[in-house]
């Protein structure tokens, strides 16, 4: 038994680890990854430590990463890589697969620190070779130094695309083309939010500059893309998209999808704990206070899987989570905690005020939420498409859980995490009704998947 068990390793993760730690609580951390970072700041110490090029293109964003995970080295933490959570329980056991075997540790308070997840893109050929999301074509930038090959195109909405955008520029990729979603009526509604984002001027200058660097090298920028779709035989080769009443296309070889990310809610709902329908970004999120603690006493939640902030804002979020969790566990008095987390807490405020006018600016739009054409894969996993899931609805399904009985949607490896909000989305609108009206999945363990021989291995 052990204080407190943190579940992730990316920004909120170890900085809620190295607070909690100064504050004399043992804590074990557990991360599917090798090595702490999270996606943020994946594989930050090995690019450091290596001096190559892509830890000059990655920026100064993804530097802030190496002074956390070297903090976090150097705390006294216990630490476990590669532990693929997949099972948490309420009163704070949890259990892991880690080097083929299955442990299980208690601790007196659990704090998910998982991130967030890319939202899935589902348009007309999306499952087609060379077809990937832009963040995890950032993730091979960083884990590997690796680059797609041939013509390149992203396309989109939210700060990422830009990012991953002149990130591959950088790394020598062949950008054909940006194609944004974002409308200029977006861009309207948006500003009534600018006073406020004010605050975070330095980040609202960042995003212009990527906007100048990318069309510097000549890579156009085309806006208010809508009827997005992926054409090619073994692979992707074109991809096809509208702007008003005319169609074009650009001959590719990779096409890079980004809609934002979205809370990686899979645990948090597996142990039932209180959530929100966020209607700007169209998400379900975990109820939380300041602190991050949830409906259950001994759960608090920190960083994107909370809501989403960004990293700099994860990282405070971590701290106030373990500045509470020492309070629970009487370390620490209610005006000590308070006296510690008023730096936290402005650092938590500056960072949030740019997100509302992103909320907004990047919100998703209906067909990127539920796929107008029926033949068009929601559930990848199955192979089910969006008529299958609206034919579903047509007899008589009510919900995403029903549906398993009539397609087994939301029942592959992932168990809905990919597709879980395309899936409630798509069967909403063919109701007539809300997404909070319809629920999402109950999420049952084993949480990730787990092999037979893993479990065959446990202790009776």
């Amino acid at each position: 038994m052990t204080d407190l068990i943190i579940i992730g390793a990316g920004p909120a993760g170890m900085a809620a680890a190295v607070e909690a730690v100064e504050l004399g609580l043992a804590v074990t951390v557990l991360d599917e990854n090798a090595e702490p970072g999270g996606q943020i700041y994946r594989n930050v110490e090995r690019v450091a430590a290596a001096k190559s090029t892509v830890w000059d293109l990655l920026g100064d964003s993804y530097h802030h990463g190496l002074s956390l995970a070297q903090a976090f080295r150097a705390s006294a933490i216990d630490y476990k890589s590669g532990a693929m959570v997949w099972q948490v329980d309420r009163d704070g056991t949890v259990t892991y697969s880690r080097d083929g075997e299955v442990n299980s540790i208690g601790a007196k308070r659990i704090l998910i620190a998982t991130g967030a997840m890319e939202r899935a893109v589902p348009i007309p050929g999306w499952t087609l070779p060379g077809v990937m999301g832009a963040g995890a074509a950032q993730t091979l930038l960083k884990s590997g130094a690796m680059t797609p090959s041939g013509p390149v195109a992203l396309a989109g909405s939210g700060p990422l695309l830009l990012l991953v955008a002149a990130q591959m520029l950088e790394a020598g990729a062949d950008v054909s083309v940006v194609l944004e979603t974002t409308r200029f009526s977006d861009y309207l509604a948006a500003a009534a939010y600018l006073p406020g984002a004010l605050r975070a001027a330095p980040e609202l200058r960042r995003g212009l500059a990527l906007r100048r660097a990318i069309r510097s090298r000549g890579v156009p920028i085309i806006g208010g893309v809508r009827h997005l779709r992926a054409e090619g035989g073994k692979s992707v080769s074109k991809v096809i998209y509208g702007t008003g009443s005319q169609e074009e296309s650009f001959e590719i070889s990779t096409l890079l999808l980004h809609e934002g990310v979205v809370p990686n809610v899979q645990i948090s709902r597996h142990l039932r704990c209180d959530h929100e329908w966020f209607e700007p970004q169209r998400y379900w999120r975990p109820v939380i206070d300041e602190w991050g603690a949830t409906s259950l006493e001994n759960l608090a939640v920190a960083g994107d899987g909370g809501g989403i902030n960004g990293a700099k804002s994860a990282e405070a979020a971590g701290r106030l989570a373990a500045l509470d969790a020492a309070l629970r566990l009487d370390v620490i008095n209610a005006h000590q905690r308070n006296r510690k987390a008023s730096s936290w807490r402005s650092m938590k405020r500056k960072n949030d005020a740019l997100r509302p006018l992103l909320d907004r600016l990047f919100a998703p739009h209906k067909w990127v939420l539920r796929p107008p054409e029926p033949e068009t894969v929601v559930c990848r996993c199955e192979e089910v498409t969006a008529g299958e899931i609206r034919d579903c609805v047509a007899l008589g399904a009510m919900g995403p859980n029903q549906m398993k009985a009539f397609l087994r949607c939301g029942m592959g490896p992932c168990q809905g995490r990919i597709c879980g909000l395309n899936v409630v989305e798509t069967i909403a609108h063919a109701r007539a009704m809300t997404p909070p009206e319809i629920g999402y999945y109950r999420i049952r363990p084993p949480i990730k998947p787990v092999t037979l021989g893993e479990l065959a291995a446990m202790d009776p």
